[in-house]
């Protein structure tokens, strides 16, 4: 299982490296839902090689079993936090929440969790997953098989920059992404937000706090299930504090196993 120390990778980031915009949020938060159906399935796809698209929507996929186990070690995290667990950071005093099953099923265990003071919760279809257009819900082996050109432009492009047809790239989820965060700091001044959402939401809201001139964060360390980043305001700019931090995770689980991590398909 991957853990994360308690800082932030790209924490010590070269001044004048890029503009940063000031922001009046104390903190922000973004937490990974857990292993979802599709997460599994992916993996045992790659691992047998099958070609068959998934049925259904991304927008449907449930939590698996363990990732609902994940769920609720977050939200013994979150209970934790009025314990001044997390570098004595104070909790969110408001979620907003992706649309999509996997994550509302995510915060709705934590916020069930004992100990838990659920915050006012919304939810924003700008913080929803990567849309993969026409190859929604394809496996990598499958993208590969039934649209080899594609695949190899994937490969040659990047993931970065390439967009799938009828989809988006990365590059385009961070225009969403910018826009959320700018309107939360003007209509939620000074709170602390917590966003629950997918592994491409935090990479986009780290190359937007980063601001202008910052690079694409390739080569980034993952953002697996169940993870945990943060930015915490130093007086003007949100700065990296964590990232894809699972240390909740190494806790047992009802089943007395650690609620493992999982890696993005």
């Amino acid at each position: 299982m991957r853990t994360n120390d308690a800082r932030d990778p790209g924490s010590r980031a070269v001044p004048g490296e890029a503009l940063a915009p000031p922001y009046t949020l104390a903190s922000l938060w973004v937490v990974r839902h857990g292993q979802s159906t599709a997460n599994v399935a992916y993996a045992e796809a790659e691992r047998t090689g099958s070609t068959e698209p998934l049925p259904g929507r991304g927008a449907d996929v449930p939590l698996s079993d363990l990732g609902r186990t994940q769920a609720r070690a977050l939200g013994g995290w979150l209970a934790g936090l009025a314990r001044g667990d997390d570098d004595g950071v104070p909790g969110p005093d408001l979620v907003v929440c992706s649309p999509y099953v996997r994550a509302r099923q995510t915060w709705e265990l934590m916020a069930g969790h004992p100990g838990v003071v659920p915050p006012p919760l919304l939810v924003d279809e700008r913080l929803r997953d990567r849309e993969m257009g026409v190859f929604e819900m394809h496996p990598p082996a499958a993208l590969r098989a039934r649209a080899p050109e594609e695949a190899a432009r994937r490969a040659r492009t990047g993931d970065w920059f390439y967009r799938p047809p009828g989809g988006e790239a990365l590059a385009d989820a961070v225009l969403r992404v910018r826009d959320l965060v700018g309107e939360l700091d003007r209509v939620a001044p000074g709170r602390r937000v917590l966003l629950v959402a997918h592994d491409a939401i935090a990479v986009a809201v780290r190359l937007v706090c980063a601001g202008l001139g910052a690079t694409a964060p390739d080569g980034l360390p993952p953002v697996p299930n169940a993870s945990v980043s943060r930015w915490d305001n130093d007086g003007r700019r949100l700065r990296p504090a964590r990232w894809g931090d699972t240390r909740h995770l190494e806790q047992p689980g009802p089943t007395g196993s650690p609620a493992a991590a999982t890696p993005a398909p």
